[in-house]
């Protein structure tokens, strides 16, 4: 079980935040990584915001003594892995991701054990037992193509995600063995009122992420990651954009393209479904007393770090890293 950081003095209402992260990120030569799905605040705080391969590759350059990574849990886990010397924190250590909680180690190395002339890539957003169990690691901007650069007659196994494994398939014309697990986000979104809002908005492109479902997806003028959404969306010449995606991507839309209009998709129920639970349970207070605290700080087993490591850098050299 994960344990939250529970601070005494909260909260801080005099406290002018932003200066106060920037005084110990020079105090502790730290660096801050954000993920694009993290509140507007913590984004404009970071000194690096990007998807998971993107932050990957921030974490395994990065110079700093101490890393704060402002997203969930399993991205936490990849710095560490990625920088075992350093000091790797999480604002809250209770961001977890329901991905990655639909692949247990166990059950998925009885899985595993079921394929065993099969290759294993799994989506980042796995926990580091998976990773160690994997041979490649891929993220939703290089899954197509890593496949791609596989033999054509190497047998995989893509876990956890079912949909973006369905996505892989069907850009690749490759059969894989996929594990059922799936994002609690991604799985939300509501064809009919999808098609609805396009209705609505007939003008709109569709962005959409690929961990999303099928019946969803065919209704996307463009799927990417999420950096592939933002770019997409700088560069066509569209105005408005129904995005399919967890909206705190928006935030970024708006800085890069102000001009332009963005809509959230809607979720299948009336609440606000569509907003990653675990991604906003970080806030720019926690921020700061995981910086002023140095903790709650990431540790993982050593056996197991070590060989998370190395499907990692598999993934780092497949995609130009």
């Amino acid at each position: 079980m994960f344990t939250t950081l529970t601070p005494a003095a909260s909260p801080l209402p005099s406290l002018d935040l932003f200066a106060a992260i920037e005084t110990l990120k020079r105090d502790l030569n730290a660096v801050i990584l954000a993920h694009y799905y993290q509140e507007p605040d913590i984004q404009d705080v970071a000194d690096y915001i990007g998807d998971s391969l993107g932050l990957s590759r921030q974490a395994a350059a990065t110079s700093a003594d101490v890393i704060v990574f402002a997203g969930v849990h399993f991205m936490a886990e990849t710095a560490k892995i990625l920088n075992p010397d350093k000091l790797v924190l999480l604002p809250d250590l209770n961001a977890g991701c329901s991905l990655a909680d639909s692949c247990p180690p166990d059950a998925f190395a009885a899985f595993k054990a079921k394929h065993p002339d099969h290759l294993v890539i799994s989506y980042i957003n796995c926990t580091a037992a998976i990773k160690a169990m994997s041979d490649i690691i891929c993220t939703s901007s290089n899954a197509v193509s890593i496949v791609q650069q596989l033999p054509a007659d190497q047998k995989i196994i893509f876990a956890p995600d079912r949909n973006l494994g369905r996505y892989v398939m069907q850009q690749t014309g490759r059969d894989m063995v996929l594990w059922q697990g799936s994002c609690m986000v991604h799985e939300t979104f509501s064809e009919k009122k999808l098609v609805q809002l396009q209705g609505a908005h007939p003008q709109a492109e569709v962005i959409a992420h690929p961990e999303c479902e099928e019946m969803v997806l065919r209704h996307a003028h463009f799927v990417g990651s999420t950096t592939a959404l933002l770019n997409y969306a700088q560069q066509s010449a569209s105005r408005e954009f129904i995005v399919v995606t967890e909206p705190g991507i928006i935030h970024q839309m708006q800085k890069q393209a102000p001009d332009k209009v963005f809509i959230p998709a809607p979720p299948t129920a009336t609440c606000a479904c569509n907003e990653c639970p675990h991604m906003r349970l970080n806030t720019l207070e926690k921020l700061y007393l995981a910086m002023k605290n140095r903790q709650p700080e990431i540790i993982l087993d050593p056996k197991v770090q070590q060989e998370a490591l190395k499907p990692i850098q598999r993934m780092l050299e497949l995609s130009g890293s």
